[in-house]
């Protein structure tokens, strides 16, 4: 998995950090000297030429970094069987009449009724990794979830109708 990551100052810019993919095209980012960032993406034929350069915000890096990141995490938890003989990863609902949609995660106790780590809340087309105990559900909401199938099963009834 040793992906290579290349820093290059560039004087008077800021700093280039760029990536080799495994398919040998390159990627990166320029974060300048006065906070904008540029996504970047070489010319397979000309490695010193930039095909193509996408300005992005605060939000915007910050967005995709969190898309990249949960991705990674959820690609992970959906592997994780291979490595943990009986423990499971599944996603639960939270329907509209939940007890606990438009409250905190931490009222629920799940860790401590059912067995069962919340490793993640997907909203919208947003995804919160390890969501804190002040973080509210809302109906529709999507908790991802790791635990055995006891454990996972009591988190459905929990999150649903409040019994454990």
């Amino acid at each position: 998995m040793g992906v290579r990551v290349e820093k290059t100052d560039l004087p008077g810019i800021g700093v280039r950090h760029e990536v080799s993919t495994a398919s040998g095209q390159r990627i990166g980012v320029v974060a300048h000297h006065d906070g904008r960032r540029d996504l970047i993406y070489f010319d397979p034929d000309d490695p010193d030429s930039c095909k193509a350069s996408v300005p992005l915000t605060d939000s915007e890096a910050e967005a995709l970094a969190d898309v990249l990141g949960t991705s990674i995490m959820l690609s992970q938890l959906a592997n994780i069987h291979e490595h943990a003989d009986g423990l499971l990863t599944e996603q639960v609902s939270i329907p509209a009449d939940s007890p606990y949609a438009g409250r905190p995660l931490g009222d629920t106790q799940a860790r401590t009724r059912t067995g069962v780590s919340i490793v993640a809340v997907l909203r919208s087309d947003e995804a919160v990794p390890s969501p804190g105990p002040d973080y509210v559900l809302s109906a529709g909401d999507i908790v991802v979830a790791v635990g055995t199938r006891k454990g996972l099963d009591k988190l459905g009834e929990l999150l649903s109708n409040g019994a454990a």
